[in-house]
This record gives C-alpha cells, sequence and structure tokens, in this order.
C-alpha cells in the first residue's frame, strides 16, 4: 500500500516547519519573513514529496537488499536536495529584497538535503516510529 498522508495534515506540519525556519532566518526583520518562509517551503514541502516519491515509486523497483535501499535512498535524497534547491534559488531570485543563493552549489545542496533527512529519520528512529535507519520508513 503506497505511503501516504492527508494533505491538511502535509500543509501544516511543513508550513510550521517552513515557519520556523523562517523565523530563525529573519530574526527580528519580520517583514522579510514571507519571503523567507516560502524559500523554507522547498525543503520542507518538497521535501515530503520527495520523501513521498522514493517511497511509493522508486522503493518498490529497487532490489530489496538492505544496501540496495540504502543507496537508493541516498541518492534520492542527493539529487532530491539539487532539485530542491533550484527551486529555492530561483525563487530567491523572483521574491523582491531576497539576495540570490549564490553560494548554494549544487553538491552543497544534495549533502545538506542527505544530512536533513538523517537528522528526521533519527527523531523518527527515537521516537519509535518507521525510519531509514530501522529499515521500516
Amino acid at each position: 500500500m503506497p505511503y501516504q498522508e492527508p494533505l491538511l495534515i502535509t500543509l501544516v506540519r511543513t508550513g510550521l516547519i517552513a515557519l520556523a525556519i523562517g523565523l530563525g532566518i529573519t530574526g527580528r526583520n519580520l517583514a522579510q519573513l514571507p519571503a523567507a518562509t516560502s524559500l523554507a517551503l522547498w525543503p520542507s514541502l518538497g521535501g515530503h514529496y520527495v520523501e513521498i516519491g522514493f517511497l511509493n515509486v522508486l522503493r518498490p523497483r529497487l532490489p530489496s537488499t538492505r544496501f540496495g535501499q540504502i543507496a537508493g535512498r541516498i541518492a534520492t535524497w542527493f539529487i532530491g536536495g539539487m532539485i530542491l534547491a533550484l527551486g529555492m534559488k530561483l525563487t530567491a531570485t523572483a521574491l523582491p529584497g531576497l539576495r540570490p543563493l549564490h553560494w548554494l552549489r549544487w553538491w552543497m545542496a544534495g549533502l545538506a538535503f542527505i544530512g536533513i533527512e538523517l537528522v528526521v529519520h533519527l527523531v523518527l528512529q527515537l521516537s519509535g516510529r518507521p525510519s531509514f535507519y530501522n529499515g521500516r520508513g
């Protein structure tokens, strides 16, 4: 059965994550909060759909060996991180008042997204839920 979650739950969770990141980026400059939050939606909401894509599309087509699943997931996170960074870069360029993300390199974005996902899955693991670490998520 494919992994699914009600859209409202996804939007609330990822929106709150993006808002928290936006607040962390802007600090006291609340005028920039909408722009910063929209940038943060790329890894929060976009990252959710990268994971859903892996779980529902790619994972069933990979070898069922632990190595095959790990390699496929890490590759998905790396490529997904690069695609999300491109979206962030285009968004930053389009929104007034934001500096384009010239410093963001494709490989940095891929590695950063792997790191983000490893932390998220560590939280899942520590809470006893299916995760990357236990092979159930």
